[in-house]
């Protein structure tokens, strides 16, 4: 990519999204493209398509999706799948009709099966069950993967796809019926704290057994960027993990979060509601091998993330 290359990011307001635009300006990249989802609905093909023939973008960031944690997945099941297979296919599509250079697609971890060998190697999608919570997001995931696939064989283009692990940072989804687990944590003991009551008993969902790895999102956004500038499709594959290498348990999560929030109370789980999956680590050797390590400690980031929540409340 050149600092003036025309460069649009889908879904610039989300968590990932924004991070991408943040690294973008500060590597310099000037004339980066963004719509709200109110101005352009990306599961509408002809208006996707619009948009692609009237502003002609040479790369494309694909970071717009459905997202949320195992209630919303649970509870959302056909938006989820739908949203998401639209989103993906109309964008690709787009990407391949009005010859876009290349186009970096987002996926999730949550595409490898539930009981899959640990750490997570590329190989390993589709080689068995998948964790049924979250099954609609992960079967939309898969299909962009292969969609991307099967345009570059197909029709020659450069798609590439990147699945990262659990996200954190800045513009992070806090809703308790919709966040992921790190944020809900965060959330629910900045609340407990404000209510100066340091008996109060914070309920968490599941068992706190599982293990979860956890990617500050500026540093996927340094990942994606990284990518985007030196490695193409034949050099990637399919897709490429990108994460830390390192992951936590729940339980041992949550007295982190407790610690950095200062909050005193206990901790209770509610073994009725569902865990997931019970480990799931990414194996990062193929990216790591081409030159990139993350940079952010999870004490750190998780420092910096409740940080900037209790700032915007």
């Amino acid at each position: 990519m050149k600092k003036a290359s025309k460069i649009y990011v889908a879904g610039h307001n989300g968590l990932a999204g924004s991070a991408i635009v943040r690294r973008l300006k500060q590597n310099g990249y000037s004339n980066i493209i963004v719509k709200t989802s109110k101005e352009l609905d990306l599961r509408r093909q002809a208006d996707t398509e619009n948009f692609f023939d009237r502003e002609r973008p040479e790369y494309v960031f694909l970071a717009a999706a459905k997202v949320g944690g195992i209630h919303a997945n649970s509870t959302y099941k056909a938006e989820f799948i739908y949203d998401n297979m639209l989103i993906a296919a109309n964008v690709v599509n787009s990407s391949y009709k009005y010859t876009v250079k290349k186009l970096l697609n987002l996926g999730s971890s949550c595409i490898y099966p539930k009981f899959a060998a640990q750490p997570l190697k590329e190989e390993y999608m589709l080689s068995g069950i998948l964790e049924p919570t979250n099954e609609p997001y992960a079967v939309a995931k898969i299909s962009a993967i292969k969609l991307c696939r099967y345009y570059n064989e197909q029709y020659g283009t450069n798609f590439i796809s990147v699945m990262p692990t659990n996200l954190y940072g800045p513009n992070d989804n806090f809703n308790l019926e919709t966040a992921h687990v790190l944020p809900a944590i965060i959330r629910k003991f900045h609340i407990a704290k404000l209510l100066l009551r340091q008996d109060f008993n914070v309920t968490l969902w599941g068992s706190g057994e599982p293990f979860r790895e956890f990617l500050y999102v500026d540093d996927l956004a340094d990942a994606c960027v990284f990518l985007m500038e030196n490695h193409d499709y034949r050099d990637i594959g399919e897709f490429i993990n990108v994460g830390t290498g390192e992951d936590i348990q729940i339980k041992d999560l949550a007295v982190l979060v407790r610690r950095t929030v200062g909050f005193e109370g206990n901790i209770k789980y509610d073994l009725s509601r569902p865990d997931g999956t019970p480990k799931k680590l990414l194996d990062i050797s193929k990216i790591k091998s081409m030159g990139w390590l993350p940079k952010t400690r999870l004490e750190a980031g998780i420092e910096i993330n409740y940080r900037w929540y209790a700032d915007e409340q």
